[in-house]
C-alpha cells in the first residue's frame, strides 16, 4: 500500500520512507507514542495530506494524486480520532452522509443505510432519531464506524477507536470489528494505544518512532508486553 512514502508540514518532515502493506481481509495495527506520525500516515493514505515522496497504492492502483473523495469511492473508509460526527444531525442523518460518498457505486442502495450496520450496532437503530451530539463517547464511536461502513469500504481505517470509551463499549467495538472482518471481509488498519485491544484484532503490527517504521511482525509471534516495552524506548 505505501512504498517509500514521505510527508511533511512545510519544512518540517514528519514521515520518512514508510513501507506498509495490508492484504485483503487482513487486520494491521500501527503503534507508537504520541507525536511519531501515526495520524499523519493515516491522513496521507486517505488523501487528507499529500505525500511529498513515494507511492500510495490501493487495489493494485496508484492513488497518490487522487483527492480524498475519490479514495473513498475506491473503497477506503476512515474513522478519525475524535470521531468527526455531525452533532446537530440525527444518528440516521449521520449515517446517510456516508451514502453521498458512494458516487456511482450501488445506485439502488444509495438512499438506505445497509442492514448490516444496524446488525453490528443495534443501539444505533434504537437511537436513529437522536442527535449525534447527545450520544455518549462510545455511542458516537459506533456511529462513526457505522458511517464509514455505509461507504462500503474494502479497507477500514480506525484512529484510536477506544479513546475515552468505557470498557463495556470497548468490548462491543472489538466484537464488531472482528465481525466486520469475518463477515464482510473488510481489511482493517488500526491505530491504537490499548495493546490488548489491538492484539485481539490484528494479524500484524508496525511500530513507529520519529516518523519511521522501526519494527514489524505478526501479533501471534510477539506478545503485547514485549512490544509495549519497545514503545517506551
Amino acid at each position: 500500500m505505501l512504498e517509500g512514502v514521505c510527508a511533511a508540514y512545510g519544512e518540517s518532515q514528519v514521515l520518512y520512507d514508510i513501507h506498509l502493506h495490508i492484504e485483503s481481509g487482513e487486520a494491521v495495527t500501527l503503534l507508537g507514542r504520541n507525536g511519531v506520525g501515526k495520524t499523519t500516515l493515516l491522513r496521507t493514505i486517505v488523501g487528507l495530506h499529500p505525500a511529498s515522496r513515494g507511492k500510495v497504492c490501493f487495489d493494485n492502483e496508484e492513488i497518490s494524486k487522487l483527492p480524498a473523495y475519490e479514495r473513498v469511492r475506491k473503497g477506503i473508509g476512515y474513522v478519525p480520532q475524535g470521531r468527526g460526527i455531525f452533532p446537530h444531525l440525527t444518528v440516521e442523518e449521520n449515517l446517510r452522509m456516508g451514502l453521498a460518498a458512494l458516487g456511482g457505486r450501488g445506485k439502488s442502495a444509495r438512499h438506505s443505510v445497509p442492514d448490516h450496520v444496524y446488525e453490528l450496532f443495534p443501539a444505533l437503530r434504537q437511537m436513529r432519531r437522536r442527535k449525534g451530539g447527545v450520544l455518549s463517547g462510545g455511542e458516537q464511536q459506533q456511529l462513526a464506524i457505522g458511517r464509514a461502513l455505509v461507504t462500503r469500504p474494502k479497507l477500514l481505517i480506525l484512529d484510536e477507536p477506544t479513546e475515552g470509551i468505557q470498557p463495556s463499549i470497548v468490548q462491543q467495538i472489538e466484537q464488531a470489528i472482528n465481525d466486520i472482518r469475518a463477515e464482510l471481509r473488510i481489511a482493517v488498519l488500526l491505530v491504537e494505544q490499548y495493546l490488548d485491544f489491538a492484539w485481539a484484532i490484528a494479524d500484524r503490527f508496525y511500530v513507529m518512532r520519529a516518523g519511521r517504521v522501526v519494527d514489524q511482525g505478526k501479533t501471534k509471534g510477539r506478545d503485547a508486553e514485549t512490544v509495549a516495552h519497545l514503545l517506551k524506548v
